[in-house]
């Protein structure tokens, strides 16, 4: 069809490329990735049919294919079956949300940090681990038959956790975002889809997009991923496992009932899919609920990080895998990090082993308690979701700002919060929401004075 037959023909996105470069394909997919960076084309567009777009540039089907295709795998667009393909909410946002520097003009309340309390404990066992004769062994390279009592450590924190395992399913890693990577690396090729929540943990997001593997939003149901969601994903969007935090969900700070844990087991095992249960949160609850895995032990690839529950610096994680997954996970582990860090993996052990970590965490749990009572009595009156021993809170905005919008408003007057634009998937809608840290203020005093920043920002808000 020739191209001037469209001339007011209504279509989303008419690109103009010069076909005299090759290959065709690439000057289509920088064409639109140009197009969304310069808001010609916005998030949530609902782009024309593969098909129309052949006929609009008398290309053949395949081109349009591959260009589109090249532009899902940069997380730019987001297909959905039997609705079309859209410009991912994602595709512009910063899912980066570490910054290089602690910024000095802000108070921080971005980051998910527990408070600092567990810094001198820590450091008084570092020095006394650095105090004994053979002190040198913890700066050599850590090997797999070193770790036999590490590995009885581990099984002591995820029993903590409510996950029942055996040692030979234990591996070590560094921290969980290393852990995630590894397993993504481990279990998928580029082009693979795996299920998350719409809204997810952004380290999530940027290993699977580093690795070329497209994540596919499931639809929640009462706040958290649902079953019969997760059961259409399997029969028709392709996907080979799915990502899940049960406990304290990074962003939305919901928690997975015992009966969703046992639907989501059931659809996991009924379907052979994997899933990277993310237990980063699970121990600020008191009695923690069953892990997914105890439903699913076959299928379950289960992390338990120690930068949320005991330090942020403290790179480790232990994660329990099923044998039928563990060789290639093994592998990926061994290319991206050779080894892990011995100084931490003792570090942790003893801390674990001696139960000095009992107190760290509860010494944790009671300061994040007395940080939410300030954040209840500064935001009464609005949706702040959460629980009062969590480090975070999902505030969701009044009137009709943004959290993109409120993000930079708050950064203006001195405050750093998230966005949900920050941990969107794919073509879910952000929430109009804002991520709030907590502990991550070094004091309760510089809480408070962001909280009041915040309730003033919301006040303006609803009454305008």
């Amino acid at each position: 069809m020739p191209i001037n037959s469209f001339d007011n023909y209504p279509m989303t996105w008419k690109p103009i490329i010069d076909k005299s470069q090759k290959p065709i394909y690439k000057v289509l997919a920088r064409q639109l990735q140009q197009d969304i960076l310069t808001g010609v084309l916005v998030p949530g567009t609902r782009l024309p049919s593969q098909r129309e777009l052949a006929d609009f540039l008398d290309l053949n089907l395949s081109t349009i294919s591959k260009a589109f295709k090249m532009c899902e795998l940069k997380g730019l667009l987001s297909a959905a079956v039997g609705s079309g393909t859209f410009v991912s909410y994602d595709a512009l946002s910063n899912a980066y949300l570490l910054e290089d520097t602690k910024p000095q003009h802000l108070i921080e309340m971005g980051a998910t940090l527990p408070d600092q309390d567990s810094y001198e404990p820590l450091l008084l066992q570092l020095r006394s681990m650095l105090h004994e004769p053979d002190y040198e062994k913890w700066f050599g390279y850590g090997r797999s038959g070193d770790t036999h009592w590490k590995k009885d450590a581990a099984m002591k924190l995820l029993r903590r956790c409510s996950l029942e395992t055996t040692v030979d399913r234990i591996l070590l890693a560094n921290g969980g975002q290393n852990a995630i990577a590894a397993t993504l690396a481990g279990l998928c090729k580029p082009g693979d889809r795996i299920g998350a929540d719409p809204h997810t943990y952004p380290g999530l997001k940027t290993a699977a997009a580093m690795l070329s593997i497209q994540i596919v939003p499931i639809k929640s149901e009462n706040d958290v991923m649902s079953p019969a969601a997760f059961e259409y994903a399997c029969r028709n969007d392709n996907i080979k496992g799915i990502y899940l935090i049960p406990d304290y969900h990074n962003p939305t700070a919901s928690t997975m009932s015992v009966e969703t844990r046992k639907r989501m087991a059931d659809v996991a095992r009924t379907y052979n899919q994997f899933i990277i249960e993310d237990a980063a949160y699970s121990l600020m609850c008191e009695r923690p609920l069953p892990a997914v895995g105890s439903f699913a032990p076959e299928q379950t690839i289960y992390i338990a990080s120690l930068s949320k529950s005991i330090a942020p610096g403290l790179r480790l994680a232990y994660v329990a895998v099923p044998s039928i997954y563990k060789e290639p996970i093994v592998k990926a582990l061994y290319n991206l990090n050779v080894s892990v860090s011995p100084l931490f993996a003792e570090l942790a052990a003893r801390t674990i082993v001696s139960n000095q970590f009992e107190s760290l965490i509860e010494g944790h749990r009671e300061q994040a308690i007395r940080r939410n009572q300030i954040v209840n009595r500064h935001l009464a009156g609005y949706t702040c979701l959460g629980v009062d021993t969590g480090i975070f809170r999902w505030l969701l905005l009044p009137g009709d700002i943004t959290g993109a919008e409120f993000e930079k408003l708050a950064a203006q007057q001195g405050v750093q919060v998230y966005a949900a634009d920050r941990f969107v998937v794919g073509n879910s809608a952000p929430e109009r929401a804002v991520r709030i840290a907590v502990c991550a203020p070094e004091a309760a005093e510089e809480l408070e004075e962001g909280l009041s920043i915040l309730q003033r920002l919301l006040r303006e808000q609803y009454s305008s």
